[in-house]
């Protein structure tokens, strides 16, 4: 079989290893990759937890010369969970092994060091503003250098592709290329692959413990900069030349850039405009661009797990089964409060909210239909709800005025918002919220709740500014729940207009949203036929992994 090495920060196969998309890739990939004859392991950061929670065996360690002494980074191996887990309750509950014995199988290689783990085992690290990514890129700098050395070093096994994933791994491939002591590695192909492109691990190139010229003082130094043209072609930030950009290095130094999604390919080619609402390149555009002219950008969409035998029916959903999200929600809430020294406003008007719907339902009939439910379930960013807020002609934003438009269509039809991140952003939503008895904003995530939201949901909205794959899309569509989405990146990859599904445009950010309210508008007046069709394609639709395993064997992976 082909062997490939995925380097990445994140991977949701182990427990509290994930915080995005990349988590999810890093999951699933291995496995499906296994149907195309290639086998894929992973390399990752322990994080101070994991060797001890899955008793990984410790077979070898590697030193480096890191800052001004040296480091010795543990490296431990553990088979690839194939038993899923759930989290209860702060409690661990496994789903019954589906391990097969004849089935091939993949390591997971662990790195220790306490530099990975100074912070409670967080993945990231939330620097101060004024040192973004200080406290991650000293991490991943290291983390970096000791999988080059390892493998160097055969101590990981024989590969023939290194596949790594956004800037926490991007400074393999530059030592890979510029220092002759890693130059045996140009054997292996590297693959770069681009899940988030806003964020580039910038750091100065001198002058602090955080910065490249600290990490790799064995190999460059201040005198260089002015020497060597290269840096500024490859190393340097377009925009800040007196700062290193990791994603750059992974983008110029790699054999192949992947991006997620082919629309989204095409997007990055073109400098982003965040005044109209646009977000392309993020200052790499020409970069990308040389890529592309060269046959080395690929776009190719993320994967989703279906279930073998398709269990949408196409039923409405009765008041039992919505009493039992709303139940679901409001333990949801309480255990958000767990570890608060206050009750928050968000999750006080969720509280009160919920109890007025429950109360409700609970003295109807539990075999009748429940109402209508709009569903969004994501990361409170301002790439993701921007559009929710950004003001229309009438001086309201879009989000109130779906409301409007929702409570005058259904008034018996709620919007149910799942989701945490930014407090300006949150904190605008819950207002939003609690002025319209038709919206229930609940401020945090749950496994559960999030999988009913996508089962009971009627029209799932995903209006984000810009979307390299997107998940949740996926996810909603696979229940038979249609979404109206922007459309931008993997969203106009998955979800096609009045098929199963529907998209709006708009040149800038004040148009889209008055697309987005008219489209939401258009699709509460559709009759029971046409919602019925396409809610049955978008549960038809499969963008399933063992397919697109095949497009990476094939257009990643093959020399």
């Amino acid at each position: 079989m082909k062997k490939v090495l995925l380097v990445a920060a994140e991977n949701d196969a182990l427990i509290n290893a994930k915080v995005g998309g990349m988590g999810d890739v890093i999951r699933d990939l291995p496995e499906a990759l296994n149907t195309c004859a290639v086998s894929a392991d992973v390399a990752m950061p322990e994080y101070g937890f994991l060797k001890d929670y899955y008793a990984a065996t410790h077979t070898a360690e590697v030193v480096v010369p890191y800052g001004n002494r040296t480091e010795s980074v543990m490296i431990y191996k553990m088979l690839r969970p194939k038993t899923k887990y759930t989290v209860i309750d702060s409690q661990i509950a496994f789903a019954e092994s589906d391990n097969d014995p004849q089935q091939q199988q993949n390591w997971v290689y662990l790195f220790a060091h306490p530099l990975f783990n100074q912070h409670d085992g967080s993945i990231y690290t939330q620097s101060s503003a004024d040192r973004p990514f200080a406290d991650d890129a000293n991490k991943f700098a290291l983390f970096s250098l000791a999988v080059a050395q390892a493998l160097l070093e055969g101590k990981l096994g024989d590969y023939q592709v290194m596949h790594l994933h956004d800037w926490h791994t991007a400074m393999i491939a530059m030592l890979r290329a510029t220092v002759a002591e890693f130059a045996a590695l140009k054997a292996i192909k590297c693959v770069f692959t681009i899940h988030n492109l806003a964020l580039q691990g910038i750091r100065p190139f001198s002058g602090e413990q955080s910065s490249f010229c600290h990490w790799f003082a064995r190999w460059f130094s201040v005198d260089m900069l002015h020497q060597h043209q290269w840096f500024s072609n490859a190393i340097l930030d377009p925009r800040y030349n007196s700062c290193v950009n990791p994603m750059r290095m992974g983008i110029v130094f790699s054999d192949l850039v992947h991006v997620v999604s082919p629309t989204y390919a095409k997007e990055i080619l073109r400098a982003s405009e965040p005044q109209i609402g646009f977000i392309g390149g993020e200052g790499l555009e020409q970069d990308l661009q040389t890529k592309a002219q060269q046959n080395q950008l690929v776009g190719i969409i993320n994967g989703c797990n279906y279930p073998e035998v398709d269990t949408f029916n196409g039923q409405s959903i009765q008041i039992k089964q919505r009493l039992s999200l709303l139940n679901i929600a409001q333990n949801a809430v309480i255990k958000w409060q767990a570890h608060k020294t206050t009750v928050s406003a968000a999750d006080f008007v969720a509280s009160q909210r919920l109890q007025q719907y429950i109360a409700k339902l609970s003295s109807s009939r539990k075999t009748a239909n429940a109402g209508l439910l709009i569903t969004s379930v994501g990361r409170l960013t301002s790439q993701k709800v921007m559009l929710f807020l950004q003001k229309l002609s009438n001086g309201k934003p879009a989000l109130v005025q779906i409301l409007v438009d929702l409570a005058n269509h259904d008034p018996q039809a709620v919007m149910i918002i799942l989701g945490s991140g930014d407090e300006h952003l949150s904190s605008q939503i819950k207002t939003i919220a609690a002025q319209h008895t038709n919206c229930l904003f609940l401020n945090g995530y749950d496994e559960a709740l999030s999988e009913d939201l996508y089962q009971q949901g009627d029209l799932f909205l995903m209006p984000s500014s810009f979307e390299p794959c997107g998940i949740s899309q996926m996810l909603a569509m696979k229940h038979g729940q249609p979404c109206l989405v922007h459309a931008v990146g993997g969203l106009k990859d998955t979800v096609k207009h009045q098929q199963n599904g529907w998209v709006f445009e708009g040149v800038d950010a004040p148009q889209q949203a008055t697309h987005f309210v008219e489209q939401f508008r258009l699709c509460l007046a559709y009759d029971n036929e046409t919602l019925a069709s396409v809610k049955l394609a978008a549960s038809k639709a499969r963008f399933d992994w063992a397919r697109v395993a095949q497009s990476y064997n094939e257009q990643l992976y093959c020399d």
